[in-house]
């Protein structure tokens, strides 16, 4: 419990450091959650382990973003009258991090190993989209440029959903997100588009 207790405090104490406002948690929340539902998913229909890694991952992301909300919410009532204002955003926080345990227990069925029934099979058959975790790799011809440069999308076929920078995630990313090695792109396209995205991080 003390753990827990130390690694809140941190939590808090960064998000008071960075002077991050309420706003933006909670578009942090929402963009997070989006994702993981779209990667749950994806990692049951094509049986990926390693997409069922990322929501993890993620998940843990979001406990960090429900404890600092939770914080920044309880500094910002100087008043009952603000308690009983901002209560409806803790709520819709709260729901979002619902959002994002539903799905990692998703996810937890194919980290699980129960992801090659029959049933799930027959659906990852008949499902042409595929989505896939690439990464950026030294001597790959997406270094340097941006999404729009080299028109990714319109070359491969792929949509990119997401990049993995470190730690940090980038969400929704534009033609002006410029990539650099070491990138882990999350991607949705179909086989033969995914094929060629994976040549080219190469």
């Amino acid at each position: 419990m003390a753990e827990r207790e130390r690694e809140v405090d941190e939590i808090v104490d960064e998000s008071i450091s960075r002077k991050r406002n309420v706003k933006d948690i909670l578009i942090e929340m929402k963009d997070t959650s989006g994702l993981m539902v779209d990667l749950a998913y994806s990692a049951l229909l094509t049986n990926s382990k390693g997409i069922a890694d990322e929501v993890t991952e993620l998940e843990k992301k979001m406990d960090d973003l429900e404890y600092e909300i939770i914080a920044k919410l309880m500094l910002s009532a100087r008043t009952p009258e603000d308690a009983a204002d901002l209560s409806g955003i803790l709520r819709v926080a709260l729901a979002t991090e619902d959002i994002s345990d539903s799905a990692e227990n998703i996810a937890n069925v194919i980290r699980r190993g129960i992801g090659d029934h029959p049933i799930y099979k027959s659906v990852l058959s008949e499902t042409e989209e595929q989505v896939v975790k690439v990464t950026i790799k030294e001597n790959s011809e997406l270094i340097g440029k941006t999404l729009g440069g080299v028109r990714v999308s319109s070359n491969t076929g792929c949509y990119i959903r997401a990049i993995k920078r470190g730690s940090a995630w980038i969400y929704n990313p534009n033609k002006n997100t410029k990539l650099f090695e070491g990138d882990l792109l999350i991607a949705s396209g179909s086989e033969g588009a995914v094929e060629m995205l994976k040549e080219m991080v190469k």
